[in-house]
């Protein structure tokens, strides 16, 4: 293969796509220092981070060092939801998540939590020990701990993961979760209260996906999150921010008008949003791996210079940092096998395209103070 005359026809098609500025134009170019993710956030005052996994940055060098030198914010993949810190009854085990903190201080980083409240990723005792006379008791004890533990050490939580789920017909829009059925709907209410006494100083999020299209599904959706969250604000309720998290999909329509107007109406409430689990997933693109980089980094470069675009749009963390990781692989399998480039990195730590398109994007941020 002519490698030059492959490259040179990239290219000419990622010119075609408004590509070229923010591909690697040598292979060997410096993207650590003041050429890294981080230095290029920090510049516009902003968070930029990825999902870790403690054992990983613990075992892995080129992991740890890529995460340390790409990243100012770090998020728990797994290591804070409820079957990892609360694995009996009467017993709490911090220490995996502990480990993060201790490399983030050891990094200048800071750290978010994920989550405390949450359908999924509950432990094996829940269902045979948690009841409608012991749940709203049994969620503030959690939180209180959880949230204690970390105290005063975290820039924010994802106090309540994905609430609603508009498929299961409420008017409110409200997931038929365990917590709704033994908690009561003002479960959202008690969790964020208790967050925000155990720990004043962190930055209290809602945390969802669905919304980020502008598809009538992804509209209504983002109309009942609207919706809850004035409900919120008018009863006081302490929040802070709103996560989205989009998980996108290459080849398929992108993120439009209705997400920003969204966005601007969170601002006029007052709140920040992070974008918490970003990843991009190639699966429906075919082609060479030339032209799925090229179509993930297109979506990547157009969603964020439109999101940070917006003031209040202070944090991009993707779900992950390496493509040798990421759960896409097996929840949105490609046909031909090949693994999924939906991240920064590949599975050999080298710079995909999508780098240099977050890193383009972050250029056109609007400044922030943090």
């Amino acid at each position: 293969m002519n490698f030059r005359a492959t490259r040179r026809g990239f290219l000419q098609r990622a010119a075609c796509m408004g590509l070229v500025s923010f591909l690697p134009l040598r292979a060997e170019e410096n993207i650590s220092g003041a050429n890294s993710l981080r230095a290029y956030a920090d510049a516009r005052g902003l968070l930029i981070g990825c999902a870790v996994a403690p054992e990983k940055l613990r075992d892995e060098a080129q992991y740890a060092h890529t995460v340390a030198e790409q990243e100012n914010l770090l998020v728990a993949e797994n290591a804070m939801k409820w079957h990892a810190v609360h694995p009996a009854p009467d017993k709490y085990d911090f220490a995996p998540a502990d480990s993060i903190l201790a490399f983030a201080d050891a990094h200048r980083q800071r750290v978010r939590g994920h989550n405390l409240c949450w359908h999924e990723g509950l432990p094996d005792w829940f269902q045979s020990i948690v009841t409608k006379n012991n749940a709203r008791q049994i969620l503030t004890e959690h939180i209180r701990a959880v949230a204690g533990h970390f105290a005063g050490k975290l820039h924010s939580w994802d106090v309540v993961n994905e609430a609603l789920n508009l498929k299961d017909g409420r008017p409110d829009g409200l997931r038929k979760s365990p917590w709704l059925e033994l908690a009561g709907p003002d479960y959202i209410d008690l969790a964020f209260h208790t967050a925000r006494e155990a720990d004043p100083r962190a930055q209290l999020a809602y945390n969802d996906y669905g919304i980020e299209l502008d598809y009538p599904e992804d509209a209504l959706k983002r109309e009942k999150l609207l919706d809850m969250v004035r409900g919120m604000k008018k009863r006081n309720v302490p929040i802070d921010a709103v996560g989205i998290q989009s998980h996108l999909t290459a080849g398929v329509k992108a993120p439009g008008d209705g997400l920003r107007e969204f966005v601007r109406k969170l601002h006029d409430m007052g709140l920040q949003v992070f974008i918490t689990e970003l990843d991009i997933s190639d699966h429906k693109v075919q082609g060479t791996m030339a032209e799925r980089d090229a179509a993930v980094a297109h979506l990547y470069g157009d969603y964020l210079r439109t999101m940070l675009a917006e003031p209040n749009v202070t944090a991009v963390l993707t779900w992950g940092i390496t493509g040798k990781y990421t759960w896409l692989n097996h929840q949105n399998p490609r046909s031909d096998g090949q693994p999924q480039r939906c991240l920064p990195f590949d599975a050999e730590y080298k710079p995909t395209p999508a780098f240099f398109a977050v890193r383009n994007a972050l250029t056109g941020a609007s400044q922030h103070l943090l």
